[in-house]
C-alpha cells in the first residue's frame, strides 16, 4: 500500500495544482476566474480541482507553498488575481450604481424588512434580564430572547398569553406572567431594562404604570418607551379601547421626570409607507441613581 504522504506528494508535485492552492490559499474564487487569472481552459482547471479536493493535505502544503510563491508562474497568476479582483469591485459598483433607487426594494424582496430590528437587539447585555411590559402576542420577547439572559413578559390578556407562549414556547430564558403594568408582578430591582411597546395608550393612568417600571427596574436601568405621536382619530377608543389618543414630547418627558426618570430623550420615529396608522415616537430614560 502507498503511504498517504506520497500520494499527497504527487498530487502537489504537478506545477498547474500548485498555483491553484497557492491562489485559492488567499481568495475564494470560481472556476472561471481561476481559468482567466492562469490562462487555462476550464476542463484543465476542473480537473486540476477534482485531484486537489481528493488528495491535498494541509500541513504539506504548508511547506510546498514556500518553495513556489516566489516564482515566476506565481507572480504573473499573483498579477491577473488582482485584475481579477479589481474586476469584481467593478461589477459591485456597476450593481450599487445601477440599483440605488431600488436597493431598499430589492434588500426587502431577499432579506425582508425586519431582519435589521431584530439585529440591533444584540446591543443589549448577554447577562441582562428585560421586562417586556405589556408583552402582548411576545413579537419583541421573541426579538430579545436570543441575546439577553431573561426576557419577562407581562400582560393582563390570558388571550394574548396564550398566543405569546404559542409563539415562544421554542425559547427556555423566557417568563410570562399575567399581569397588570399598574400592579406588576416583579420584585423591585429585578430588571436591567424594560420595554413598553405600543401599550401605554391602554393604561388610564400612565404615571402608575411607569412609576412601577420604575421599581422594578436597577438603579441606572434604562426603559424604552414606544407609542404614538397625538393624534385626532376618536374612532381608536371605540374600535380599539385606546384610552390615550397619542402623547406629547412634553407629556412624556414630564410622566418620565416625576416616576425617577433622568436623561429622558424623545426621538419621532420615521413613518412606514405602508404603515396606515399614526405616526410614532421611541422615548428612552435612565432610571435615577439616587
Amino acid at each position: 500500500m502507498t503511504p498517504a504522504i506520497l500520494d499527497h506528494l504527487t498530487s502537489l508535485a504537478d506545477t498547474t495544482r500548485s498555483r491553484t492552492l497557492l491562489l485559492l490559499d488567499r481568495h475564494e474564487l470560481t472556476v472561471s476566474e481561476l481559468c482567466a487569472i492562469m490562462q487555462l481552459p476550464q476542463s484543465t482547471v476542473s480537473r486540476h480541482l477534482k485531484a486537489l479536493a481528493d488528495a491535498s493535505a494541509r500541513r504539506l502544503w504548508v511547506l510546498v507553498r514556500e518553495q513556489i510563491g516566489s516564482t515566476p508562474a506565481a507572480a504573473q497568476d499573483e498579477r491577473r488575481l488582482q485584475a481579477t479582483l479589481s474586476e469584481r469591485r467593478t461589477k459591485s459598483q456597476e450593481f450599487f450604481s445601477s440599483s440605488a433607487g431600488q436597493w431598499d426594494r430589492l434588500r426587502s424582496e431577499l432579506f425582508g424588512d425586519r431582519f435589521h430590528l431584530s439585529a440591533l437587539a444584540a446591543f443589549a447585555d448577554p447577562s441582562w434580564t428585560i421586562g417586556d411590559l405589556g408583552c402582548g402576542t411576545g413579537q419583541v420577547s421573541a426579538a430579545l430572547a436570543p441575546f439577553v439572559a431573561r426576557v419577562v413578559g407581562i400582560d393582563s390578556s390570558a388571550a394574548m398569553l396564550q398566543a405569546a407562549r404559542k409563539r415562544l414556547s421554542v425559547f427556555t430564558n423566557i417568563d410570562l406572567r399575567r399581569g397588570e403594568l399598574e400592579t406588576l408582578p416583579i420584585d423591585d430591582g429585578r430588571l436591567d431594562a424594560a420595554t413598553l411597546m405600543l401599550v401605554l395608550h391602554y393604561v388610564p393612568e400612565p404615571q402608575r404604570a411607569l412609576a412601577e417600571a420604575s421599581r422594578a427596574l436597577k438603579p441606572g436601568a434604562r426603559i424604552l418607551i414606544v407609542d404614538m405621536l397625538p393624534h385626532d382619530r376618536e374612532n381608536y377608543r371605540q374600535q380599539m379601547g385606546h384610552v390615550w389618543l397619542g402623547f406629547s414630547d412634553e407629556h412624556i418627558r414630564k410622566v418620565l421626570n416625576d416616576t425617577g426618570f433622568d436623561d429622558a430623550r424623545v426621538v419621532p420615529l420615521a413613518p412606514d409607507a405602508k404603515a396606515r396608522g399614526p405616526a410614532l415616537f421611541l422615548a428612552t430614560a435612565r432610571k435615577r441613581t439616587e
